[in-house]
């Protein structure tokens, strides 16, 4: 089972996070089990896209009856679904689904993580601007009378 082994994936913090490959309903974490899970489109054997991560308080709920899996497998070629767990609290599992999603960028997740705002810089453009069209510049100015 070498080629459906664990995977890991690395998020936009540099963490790494270690996903179990499940093919059946016999591989899924028993009820009540919450964490992360990640639908997979192969590659080329090893290559692996993203196609969507998410995250559950129950995965073996959730994957049973995942509304996007169908269009995953018929439209974008979903081939198997890989799963994280358990993480217990809500918190770990939301910060671990939002530092996956800004890592790997998945096609099939539709809302975007908005990003805290960094430090403003100041706007250069509009200087840039007013010297582009300064026609005094290129021109050349006019001595003033006295």
């Amino acid at each position: 089972m070498f080629f459906f082994g664990p995977h890991s994936w690395r998020g936009e913090s540099g963490r790494r996070y270690r996903f179990k490959c499940v093919l059946t309903k016999n591989g899924l974490p028993p009820a009540g089990v919450g964490g992360i899970y990640v639908f997979v489109r192969r590659r080329w054997g090893f290559f692996m896209e993203p196609l969507y991560v998410g995250k559950a308080h129950d995965l073996r709920s959730r994957l049973l009856g995942h509304e996007k899996w169908g269009r995953a497998y018929w439209y974008y070629g979903a081939t198997e679904r890989y799963v994280l767990g358990p993480i217990r609290d809500e918190v770990d599992r939301r910060r671990i689904e939002e530092d996956l999603i800004r890592s790997l960028k998945p096609r099939m997740n539709d809302v975007s993580i908005p990003q805290a705002p960094a430090a403003e810089k100041p706007p250069r453009r509009r200087a840039a601007a007013a010297r582009a069209f300064d026609l005094s510049a290129i021109i050349g100015r006019r001595p003033q009378r006295a």
